[in-house]
């Protein structure tokens, strides 16, 4: 159910000013202000009455006359434009990530275990966790306080749940995985299968490298739907706090993603690869090379970039071939395999020239 909340609420909790347009200082007063209710959000162009929006760019300012809100959220600068009650913060799209939690309603699971829920006897779980049905709780797993696990999710053996973690309907979790507190598990992921390790002998057959590590995520990690992450083969796959991934990432073994980072979809890295604290890697991005992949903290991987070497300088980095007519790529594709050749032609001609000199 939609949550109505005043003014005066939502402000304290931004740590916001309230505040009007010169324009608009005699049409209302603190106590009016504070109490005007709230019942939703809505972008600028198509907030109503009743709804709060937020001007986060300068790309949107155009759009701030003429909204219905009955309040926006913004910053000092653009009080005075503003035909409706602000919330002036420094930071708005931070403000209104807030605000967006206030009226989040979350999928409800009934209290306790579901009837048709499994646990097995040597499991632990807290009196106010929530299992929903056709749940599978595996040997010597512990499930902390508060924790919620949706419908069809089969946790195995020895995992570690900790409090108010959030796990979604048809997640797989696989042994020794362990889970910090305030997480949340999207449907569809699959946590700690194998890694990817097989090596040939002399007939050329291949022969599984047994993945006997495990997974630790952090506190405060967002894992999106259909994601999967491999355990370690031998030490752990670890993800630091407050990583948050896009849905369809993959994760190999052995990886360290730091703290803080961000994943977007699609987005794929080898094993063992390194990635620093609050790096971004864009979607479509492909990690990997002959040598393990370093990443330093601060660095961002714009959008379909292959990284095949480490980096150790902060910054953006990017590669890939933009989009173009057909026969005009061909052309350059073609042309693109003599590209040494000509190298070394252009390279005789300046050691020539320079002999002359």
């Amino acid at each position: 159910m939609a949550r109505t909340l005043n003014l005066g609420e939502i402000a304290e909790h931004l740590g916001a000013q309230i505040a009007v347009a010169d324009a608009l200082s005699q049409k209302f007063d603190a106590e009016t202000l504070a109490a005007l209710p709230v019942s939703g959000l809505g972008g600028l162009a198509n907030a109503q009455p009743g709804q709060l929006s937020h001007l986060s760019g300068a790309a949107y300012r155009s759009l701030l006359p003429e909204t219905d809100a009955s309040a926006v959220i913004l910053s000092e600068q653009d009080l005075q434009q503003c035909p409706c009650i602000a919330l002036v913060v420094e930071q708005p799209y931070l403000a209104f990530a807030k605000a967006s939690a206030l009226f989040a309603v979350p999928l409800s699971v009934d209290g306790g275990i579901h009837p048709t829920a499994i646990v097995h006897p040597s499991a632990s779980v807290a009196a106010t966790a929530r299992l929903g049905a056709n749940v599978v709780i595996g040997a010597d797993v512990v499930i902390g306080a508060d924790v919620t696990v949706h419908a069809n999710v089969s946790i195995s053996d020895r995992v570690t749940v900790a409090e108010d973690v959030v796990i979604m309907s048809n997640v797989s979790v696989y042994a020794d995985v362990s889970i910090g507190p305030r997480s949340v598990i999207h449907s569809g992921s699959v946590l700690g299968s194998s890694g990817f390790g097989y090596t040939p002998d002399q007939d050329g057959h291949l022969h599984p490298i047994e993945q006997l590590g495990g997974l630790v995520i952090g506190a405060d990690v967002r894992i999106g739907a259909g994601t999967t992450i491999d355990r370690g083969a031998i030490e752990d796959t670890v993800i630091e706090d407050g990583v948050k991934m896009d849905d369809q990432v993959h994760i190999g073994h052995n990886c360290r993603v730091g703290a803080h980072s961000i994943i977007c979809g699609c987005a794929g890295m080898a094993g063992s690869t390194v990635i620093g604290k609050h790096c971004v890697i864009a979607g479509g991005v492909g990690i990997g090379g002959k040598n393990p992949i370093t990443l330093c903290d601060g660095v961002t991987i714009s959008v379909m970039t292959t990284i095949t070497q480490s980096i150790d300088k902060p910054g953006v980095y990017s590669s890939g071939v933009v989009a173009s007519e057909h026969g005009h790529w061909l052309r350059n594709a073609l042309r693109f395999g003599k590209l040494n050749d000509l190298f070394k032609r252009v390279k005789a001609i300046e050691e020539r020239e320079k002999d002359n000199e």
